[in-house]
């Protein structure tokens, strides 16, 4: 049966996918996603799936793919995708393929960012990576899908989301498909989300805390320097002792290893401003701007607490924070001055440690390693706060994904048709393993 079933899907159709790309990355200037300026219309990209999908589907009467398009926007529908099987509540998913993406400038590529160009393997153009390209190759898989008519146990189920590279506008996405439990039934199986890269099951992501250190001093001339609170010499000193601090306490996780993190959790500054003035003048006040990344196995809120005591503790015994220089001082106790730290936050996110002991993850490695010949977990700080609301709500999240981690967000941004071509074989793979369940 499971062999049989691979026979019937085959392999992926390339000309069919690189047809389908070419028309999705032709969008991908009008779904670049930057508010305000930028708001994607991702029902572009819906509808050139729907032409894909629609002969195949039960809407016309020509397939059994029942298909459903949710917008909570005007034109910026989520579409989810199901070729359903003959066991109930027998299910696997893929998910996660955003159909809008990152900005980009065409005067910084080599080639035009918003038209698909191919360089023998590569297939070029601002979204192929990330993420139109894994639009195509799952809707590939579903078509595929509604031709044959495999007789699987499994329901396969695709879900294609809008507004995941940007959340300031709320409400758009799988968070909403989430809270209205049009994915419910998806905690039955596993549930791949399909939006990494390099081919590799991606078992670990990190949290994120943006924050804001405002520095007050005191203004003053650069001649008369014992008159002044350095606001910049308050700021590069008092970040350093918060730092030292923050990895004294939030040391490189034991579990790190196991999950084959890239680096450990990290604070560190980013973004540096102040109001401007002469060269000749001590500024009075500074912001100091960055991130921490955090593995999943510490607790944000913790962190963000132990911060805030941090800057509470240096503020109360600022006269002991290392100074530069004779004259170099916080504290001017004939005026009654003393130099501050303000800490503020943006909105936090956690991270995610996949389940390495779960059905799904087993079967994504295995499929891994028979079509790419090896498989090597890994896991980085980079983040994805939607898989750790899917996790918290009860899913099996894995992640994989078949574009360059290279050219993810970057200039000149492309994919290896041959990579999505294994990415397709290991689709495959995974749902003829879990119709032997």
């Amino acid at each position: 049966m499971a062999s049989s079933m691979i026979e019937s899907l085959g392999s992926l159709n390339k000309d069919s996918f690189v047809s389908l790309l070419s028309k999705l990355i032709g969008e991908s200037k009008l779904v670049q996603n930057n508010p305000p300026e930028l708001i994607p219309q991702e029902d572009r990209i819906v509808n050139h799936v729907l032409d894909s999908l629609r002969p195949y589907s039960t809407e016309s009467g020509g397939g059994p793919l029942v298909i459903n398009h949710v917008a909570y926007h005007s034109g910026r529908g989520n579409l989810i995708v199901e070729y359903p099987g003959s066991v109930p509540g027998k299910i696997v998913s893929f998910v996660g393929m955003h159909m809008d993406v990152v900005t980009a400038n065409p005067d910084e590529w080599e080639f035009d960012p918003f038209s698909l160009s191919i360089d023998g393997d590569k297939l070029r153009g601002r979204g192929t990576t990330d993420c139109l390209g894994h639009v195509a190759l799952v809707t590939e898989l579903m078509k595929r899908l509604g031709e044959t008519k495999p007789a699987l146990r499994s329901s396969v189920v695709a879900v294609f989301i809008a507004s995941e590279e940007n959340s300031s506008i709320p409400g758009v996405g799988v968070d909403m498909l989430v809270k209205d439990k049009l994915l419910d039934k998806l905690k039955a199986g596993p549930l791949f989300w399909i939006d990494t890269a390099d081919k590799q099951p991606c078992i670990g992501t990190g949290g994120m805390i943006p924050w804001k250190l405002h520095v007050t001093g005191k203004l003053f001339h650069s001649g008369l320097a014992h008159k002044a609170i350095n606001a910049m010499e308050l700021g590069m000193e008092g970040l350093k002792e918060i730092q030292s601090r923050f990895y004294r306490d939030f040391p490189p996780h034991e579990q790190e290893k196991i999950y084959g993190f890239a680096t450990p959790s990290t604070m560190k500054p980013t973004q540096w401003s102040y109001p401007g003035g002469g060269i000749n003048q001590i500024p009075g006040d500074c912001t100091v701007s960055g991130d921490v990344r955090l593995t999943p196995f510490y607790d944000v809120k913790e962190v963000m607490k132990k911060l805030q005591e941090y800057v509470d503790d240096i503020n109360t015994n600022i006269e002991k924070l290392s100074t530069r220089g004779p004259v170099s001082k916080y504290v001017l106790p004939e005026e009654n001055l003393r130099g501050r730290l303000t800490l503020s936050f943006d909105e936090a996110s956690a991270g995610v440690a996949c389940n390495l002991d779960s059905r799904g993850f087993h079967v994504l490695c295995k499929a891994t390693e028979e079509v790419v010949g090896h498989v090597k977990p890994y896991s980085i700080t980079g983040t994805l706060p939607l898989i750790r609301d899917l996790k918290d709500e009860g899913f099996d999240v894995q992640t994989s994904g078949y574009g360059l981690m290279a050219t993810y967000h970057a200039k000149n941004e492309y994919c290896l048709l041959s990579d999505m071509c294994q990415g397709f074989d290991v689709f495959v793979k995974i749902i003829s393993q879990l119709e032997q369940d």
